[in-house]
C-alpha cells in the first residue's frame, strides 16, 4: 500500500532522479523524466513526485542494472560476497550462476554452499543447478555423479531458475536416460545449453530437447543459426574466451531480444582493470552497436529469458526495465557511449551501502594428490601429437610436431582426489617459443585436477607440490624455485582474500609468466 501511496504522491518517495534521460527498453528509446522509487520499487516517471533525496539527472543517463547471463563465480577466484562487492559498483546487479566448478569438486555440498550464499547477498545471485557432474566420463572428479534426484530437491528454492549448461551434447543426441531424467524434471524451467560448433540437424535435435540458450558460440554463422532455432545467444567475453568482437555484428533491433552478455570466467584483475559487464557494453558500443541496444541486451533481454521480468512472489520483483512496479536496480551514467558510471542502485540503495561482510566457511583441503620423486611426467619423443592453444579461445587444435621443436611444452594432468590415478601426459604448443619453466593450476575445467605445463620435469614437480601444500591455486616455477603463487584453498578454486589482494597476486603471476617466456596473456585459466 505504501508503494501505491508514494506513486500517488500521498507520501514522499525515498529518492528521485530529476530530469534524467532514461532507457525505455520496451521501445528501445531514450526518454526524459523524473525516475522516483520507494522501498526499492520504481513508482513514477513523471515530474511532480516529492522525495527525501533528490538527485540532479540533467546531462546524465539512467539504465537498468546489468544482468550477467552466465557466470561461474568460482572462476572469479572470489567468494560470493567478494564477487558481489567487486561487480556491483560496475553495474552488475544480477548474475545467473552455475556452481558447476565447486560441484565437480564437492558434489551436492558445492551446490548447497552457493544456494546458501545466494540468500545472504545484496547482489541478486540466481542459481542454475549443474546438469553435468562429472562433465564427461573420461575424467575423475571429486564430487561423484550428481543425478536428477539430487537436483529435484532444490527446484523450489527461491534463487533457483532452472538447469545449468547441458554440456553433454552426445548424451542429448543419443538419448542418455539419466540426462533425459534431468531434462524432463526441469522442462517447466529454463534449461541452459553448451554446444560449441554444433550445427545443422544435430543442433535442431539439441534444441528440440528443450534447451534454450548457449554461451559457447565462437563463430558468427554458428550463433546466427542458434538464434534461428530459438536458442538465445549469450555473447561471452571472459578472461580467456573472448567472442564479443566476432559476434557483435549479430546485434540489431530484431535480434536484441534473444541476445545477452555474459562473462562465464572472468578474474578480479580483469574486472579491476577493464570492468565486468560494463566492459562488454563499452566494447560493443565502440564497435558500432547503438547504446540503446547494448543496454537492452545487458538487462531486459536476459531478464525476459529467465522470467525475471515477471513477479512470481512479493519477494521476486520484476527487474530489467525502468518502469513503475519494477525493481530499482539502476545504473546512473555520465556518458552512455562509454558506460561511465556515476552510481549504481541495488534495490534502490547506492552500491556502497550494499556490501556484505565476509563470513567464510572453512573448507578442508581437497588436494589429496602425492608427487613421488620417481613420478614420470616425460612423454614420448620424436613426432608426437600436440594440443594447440590459442590466445582468446578455449577451443584447441590438433597438431603433429617434433617433441623437441621450439614452443612445444610438456603438459600433464595429475588426479587430485586421492584415487591413485597415474598422471596423464601430453604436449602443448602456444605458450611461447621462449617458454622455460613451469606453470601449474588447480583450476582445470571441468574436474579440476592438477594441470601443469613446462619444459623440465623438475620444475613441473615443484609446481605440483606447491599447489598440493596450499590446497590448490596457481603458481609459476623457474630453475627449481616458485617465483609466484596464489593459493586457492576453497576447493582449489577460490581465495578468501580480498579482491585487491587477489588482483595483486594475479599481477605477480602474470609478470612471472612473462619472465619464464610465456606469451599468453592469461595462461592460468
Amino acid at each position: 500500500m505504501s508503494v501505491l501511496e508514494a506513486s500517488r504522491g500521498v507520501i514522499p518517495c525515498d529518492r528521485v532522479i530529476r530530469n534524467v534521460k532514461y532507457l525505455d527498453v520496451f521501445h528501445c528509446k531514450w526518454r526524459t523524466g523524473d525516475v522516483a522509487w520507494f522501498d526499492g520499487i520504481i513508482v513514477g516517471l513523471e515530474p511532480g513526485l516529492n522525495a527525501r533525496e533528490e538527485i540532479d539527472g540533467s546531462s546524465k543517463w539512467l539504465v537498468p542494472g546489468f544482468i550477467d547471463a552466465h557466470v561461474h563465480v568460482e572462476s572469479s577466484l572470489m567468494t560470493p560476497d567478494h564477487f558481489q562487492n567487486s561487480v556491483l559498483p560496475k553495474g552488475t546487479t544480477t548474475a545467473i550462476c552455475d556452481p558447476h566448478e565447486l560441484a565437480n569438486v564437492m558434489g551436492v555440498d558445492g551446490l548447497r554452499y552457493f544456494l546458501d550464499a545466494s540468500l545472504g547477498l545484496n547482489l541478486d545471485l540466481r542459481i542454475m543447478l549443474s546438469s553435468c557432474v562429472p562433465a564427461t566420463q573420461f575424467e575423475t572428479n571429486g564430487g561423484g555423479e550428481i543425478e536428477a534426484q539430487d537436483l529435484i530437491q532444490w527446484i523450489g528454492h527461491p534463487q533457483v531458475l532452472g538447469l545449468a549448461e547441458v554440456m553433454n551434447v552426445p548424451g542429448v543426441l543419443n538419448g542418455d536416460p539419466k540426462l533425459y531424467e534431468k531434462l524432463k524434471a526441469f522442462a517447466h524451467k529454463s534449461i541452459d545449453g553448451h554446444c560449441p560448433l554444433l550445427r545443422g540437424q544435430e543442433l535442431s535435435a539439441y534444441a528440440a530437447a528443450g534447451i534454450s540458450s548457449c554461451h559457447e558460440s565462437s563463430q558468427f554463422e554458428e550463433a546466427s543459426e542458434k538464434l534461428t532455432k530459438g536458442i538465445s545467444v549469450w555473447i561471452r567475453e571472459g578472461s580467456v574466451a573472448k567472442d564479443l568482437e566476432t559476434l557483435v555484428p549479430l546485434i540489431d533491433l530484431s535480434t536484441s531480444t534473444s541476445l545477452g552478455f555474459c562473462t562465464d570466467d572472468r578474474n578480479p584483475l580483469d574486472i579491476a582493470q577493464e570492468g565486468h559487464l560494463d566492459y562488454l557494453i563499452r566494447m560493443a558500443i565502440k564497435r558500432g552497436v547503438r547504446p540503446e541496444l547494448a543496454y537492452r541486451i545487458a538487462s531486459w533481454s536476459v531478464a525476459r529469458h529467465y522470467g525475471l521480468d515477471r513477479a512470481h512472489a512479493p519477494a521476486h520483483r520484476r527487474r530489467g526495465a525502468i518502469a513503475p512496479g519494477w525493481l530499482a536496480d539502476l545504473v546512473l551514467l555520465d556518458d552512455a557511449d562509454c558506460c561511465s558510471i556515476v552510481e549504481v542502485y541495488k534495490n534502490g540503495k547506492p552500491s556502497r551501502e550494499c556490501k556484505t561482510s565476509a563470513t567464510h566457511r572453512l573448507f578442508k583441503n581437497s588436494i589429496q594428490a602425492v608427487v613421488p620423486d620417481a613420478l614420470d611426467l616425460q612423454g614420448p619423443e620424436g613426432r608426437v601429437h600436440v594440443i594447440g592453444v590459442h590466445e582468446g579461445k578455449i577451443i584447441t587444435t590438433k597438431h603433429v610436431m617434433n617433441a623437441d621443436e621450439p614452443g612445444v611444452a610438456k603438459f600433464s594432468v595429475l588426479e587430485r582426489y586421492g584415487k591413485g590415478s597415474k598422471p596423464q601426459n601430453a604436449y602443448a604448443f602456444g605458450f611461447g617459443e621462449s617458454f622455460q619453466g613451469a606453470i601449474a593450476s588447480s583450476v582445470g575445467h571441468d574436474s579440476h585436477n592438477l594441470a601443469v605445463v613446462g619444459t623440465t620435469t623438475g620444475d613441473q614437480k615443484i609446481a605440483l607440490q606447491a599447489l598440493i601444500q596450499s590446497g590448490g591455486g596457481f603458481c609459476v616455477v623457474q630453475n627449481g624455485s616458485v617465483i609466484a603463487h596464489l593459493p586457492l584453498p576453497m576447493g582449489g578454486l577460490m581465495s578468501t582474500e580480498s579482491p585487491e589482494k587477489i588482483t595483486q597476486s594475479l599481477r605477480q603471476l602474470r609478470q612471472a609468466s612473462r619472465q619464464v617466456g610465456c606469451s599468453l596473456a592469461e595462461p592460468f585459466l
